[in-house]
């Protein structure tokens, strides 16, 4: 937890605070809303954004100084976002709670990845949408940011496997140029996919 802490302490968004641009593509092609989560958020720039698109935003996030940056950006912004400082490999999931979860490079172990997407089903309404943009396997080769470990990098057939059930809107594999902050910089290699839970 020290280093993620640490990490948002600085005054800068080290991840900027601009929306991720997959999950700006998706609303504005989607037009979500009502209650939405974001897990792994960091400093908060999708919770703000999704606010800012009129839905009642949550945002987890295991530091507590990248959910005070949330905070920051949110009154900045004069939105709303609720922030809950929660530890993924612990996390008590509400039965379904939201209509939209997010995942934007949120990189856990594989047991942790396993338990998030089992909440993550759980947690979303019938008819509910999850959004995730990550990094993929082939990620550590290019050097643009995430995590070099492969224990903590995504597979897609582990990804499609776990959302079988769910209606898979678009799948996609490959190279994308992204420029966050100062620790998402350049051409990566992403796994994205915007799915729906099975209405009741």
């Amino acid at each position: 937890m020290a280093t993620w802490h640490e990490r948002f302490q600085s005054k800068e968004y080290v991840y900027g605070t601009d929306p991720n641009e997959f999950i700006e593509t998706m609303q504005n092609q989607l037009k979500l809303s009502g209650q939405a989560l974001a897990i792994a958020e960091g400093e908060g720039r999708n919770a703000v954004y999704l606010a800012e698109q009129g839905m009642e935003v949550t945002a987890w996030d295991l530091a507590r100084s990248g959910l005070d940056k949330t905070e920051r950006l949110a009154e900045e912004r004069r939105v709303s976002v609720l922030t809950e400082q929660v530890d993924l490999a612990q996390a008590d999931w509400p039965q379904d709670a939201w209509d939209l979860i997010i995942c934007v490079f949120g990189h856990f172990p594989k047991d942790v990845q396993r338990k998030t997407f089992d909440g993550i089903r759980q947690a979303l309404k019938p008819g509910g949408h999850f959004l995730m943009e990550v990094y993929s396997i082939d990620q550590p080769a290019y050097g643009t940011g995430g995590p070099t470990q492969e224990s903590f990098i995504y597979r897609p057939e582990e990804v499609l496997e776990a959302f079988r059930e769910f209606k898979i809107l678009h799948f996609f594999t490959g190279e994308v140029e992204r420029h966050e902050g100062q620790l998402h910089n350049g051409l990566s290699h992403v796994i994205q996919m915007p799915c729906q839970k099975p209405a009741k």
